[in-house]
């Protein structure tokens, strides 16, 4: 029974360094591919988002006479910031557009072998 127990300890540790054979399924490639094309577009649009917010709020300070007296600058300021973030969004679209047409063909070929096999 110990033995038993040892054994299964022993092969369950081997396995998780043991090197991995098994090929990656079209499923799991069709997944990787789908996430090449979404991931780029939105941490972009977290990064330009954050930004623009942060500039924003710098403008609202400025105009509010929180971190200075310098209310034309702060308008300024935040309207840049409002500038960025209403644009992150048609930024976000252009480039998931520019990267879906670039991985398009190889997602389609690899969905329809999937659809075709089921």
């Amino acid at each position: 029974m110990e033995n038993d127990l040892q054994r299964k300890t022993a092969e369950k540790i081997r396995s998780a360094y043991a090197p991995k054979d098994v090929q990656e399924s079209k499923l799991d490639q069709l997944k990787g591919l789908d996430r090449k094309v979404r991931r780029p577009a939105a941490i972009f649009a977290w990064a330009f988002g954050t930004a623009g917010a942060l500039v924003l709020g710098v403008g609202m300070c400025l105009a509010m006479e929180v971190i200075g007296s310098l209310m034309p600058l702060g308008i300024a300021v935040g309207v840049v910031g409002i500038a960025m973030v209403v644009s992150n969004w048609f930024i976000y679209k252009a480039i998931l557009k520019s990267r879906r047409a670039r991985y398009a063909e190889r997602i389609v070929s690899l969905s329809d072998e999937l659809l075709h096999t089921v």
